[in-house]
C-alpha cells in the first residue's frame, strides 16, 4: 500500500513530467503554449514596442552593469528567427541555454528558470511561437563591455551557477503548492527580477526572492517573501488580487514594469492565481538586500 508522500509524488510526477505525446492535437498544443507563453511574459521582453517593433521581432534593449543586451527576433522567420529549429534544438536552448549552432547564451535570457519547465510545455510554447507570424527583422549584436563580451567566459559561470532542470514535486508540499512553485520558479521565472545578483550576475541563491535593486534598465523589484516589511502581512486573497488585477491591499496599484507583467497573471486561471499565492505564502522570510547608496537618490 503506497504511503501518502508516495502517492504525492508519483501525482506530481504526472503532473510535472507528463510525456511528450506526438499525437497531441495541434490546436491543443497551440493554445496551451499561448497560455504559457502569456504566463512567461515572452511577447513583453521580445518586442520592441517602445520603437514600434513587430511583434516578438526582438530588438529590445535592456541595459545592465555588463552592457545593452537586445533581445532577439523569436518569430517563425527562417533566416532571422527561430523557423528553421527542430523541436530538440528548441528544448536545448530553454533547458540548457545552448543555440543551435552551439553557442551558451547569456543569462540575460532567462534559461536559468525556464530550465524548470517540462519538455511538454516547452514544446507546447514552440507551437504556438511557430503559429504566429514570420517577420524579417535581423537581430541586433549586444554592446557589452570587456570581458563580458567574449562568450567563452559562459562556460565557467555555467558550471559555477547553472543546474540544470526540470522541477521536480516536492513530496512533501500540496498540489497547490508544487503548481505554484512550478508556475513562479520556471514559467513566470519570478526570482530573475526579485532576486538580487553578485557581480558575475548570478541570483544569490540564499537572499532568492528578497528583492533586487538597480535591475535592468535601472529598475527595482521588492522583497517578494513572508518578511513583515514584504509580503508577510498580506493574505493568500491580497496576492491573487495583485496578480490579477494589480491592486495592493492599501488600494494603490502596482506601476513600471510589474504593471506590463500583472497584463499577463492577469490572464492566467484563478487556480493558477492561487497556487502562486499559496506558494509565495510559504516563502520563509528573508531580509531585503540593502539599497545601494546610488540608487538611495
Amino acid at each position: 500500500m503506497r504511503s501518502p508522500a508516495s502517492a504525492l509524488l508519483l501525482a506530481a510526477t504526472l503532473l510535472f513530467v507528463r510525456p511528450v505525446l506526438a499525437a497531441e492535437a495541434t490546436a491543443d498544443a497551440v493554445a496551451r503554449g499561448a497560455y504559457l507563453f502569456t504566463a512567461g511574459d515572452c511577447a513583453d521582453c521580445h518586442t520592441d514596442a517602445k520603437n514600434g517593433g513587430a511583434p516578438l521581432a526582438g530588438g529590445k534593449a535592456l541595459k545592465t552593469a555588463f552592457g545593452i543586451f537586445y533581445t532577439p527576433n523569436i518569430t517563425p522567420d527562417r533566416e532571422h528567427g527561430i523557423g528553421g529549429w527542430t523541436d530538440e534544438q528548441f528544448v536545448k536552448a530553454l533547458r540548457k541555454g545552448v543555440s543551435p549552432d552551439g553557442r551558451d547564451y547569456y543569462p540575460a535570457f532567462p534559461y536559468t528558470s525556464f530550465t524548470g519547465m517540462t519538455d511538454r510545455d516547452l514544446l507546447d510554447i514552440k507551437a504556438y511561437i511557430f503559429s504566429q507570424q514570420a517577420v524579417p527583422t535581423p537581430n541586433r549584436r549586444h554592446e557589452l563591455r570587456f570581458p563580458f563580451n567574449f562568450r567563452w567566459a559562459l562556460m565557467p559561470w555555467k558550471i559555477l551557477y547553472f543546474r540544470e532542470g526540470p522541477f521536480m514535486g516536492d513530496p512533501s508540499r500540496s498540489m497547490e503548492w508544487n503548481r505554484g512553485a512550478y508556475l513562479a520558479k520556471a514559467v513566470s521565472h519570478c526570482g530573475e527580477c526579485h532576486s538580487p545578483r553578485n557581480a558575475l550576475g548570478a541570483i544569490e541563491k540564499s537572499q532568492r526572492f528578497a528583492g533586487a535593486w538597480n535591475g535592468p534598465d535601472g529598475m527595482n523589484a521588492p522583497n517578494i517573501t513572508q518578511h513583515p516589511d514584504a509580503l508577510g502581512k498580506w493574505s493568500t486573497g491580497d496576492i491573487e488580487a495583485l496578480l490579477k488585477d494589480g491592486i495592493t491591499p492599501d488600494g494603490d496599484f502596482v506601476g513600471s514594469a510589474m504593471a506590463a507583467v500583472v497584463v499577463n497573471t492577469g490572464k492566467l486561471t484563478d487556480a493558477d492565481r492561487h497556487a502562486v499565492a499559496v506558494f509565495l505564502k510559504a516563502l520563509p522570510a528573508k531580509d531585503s538586500t540593502p539599497k545601494p547608496a546610488a540608487a538611495s537618490h
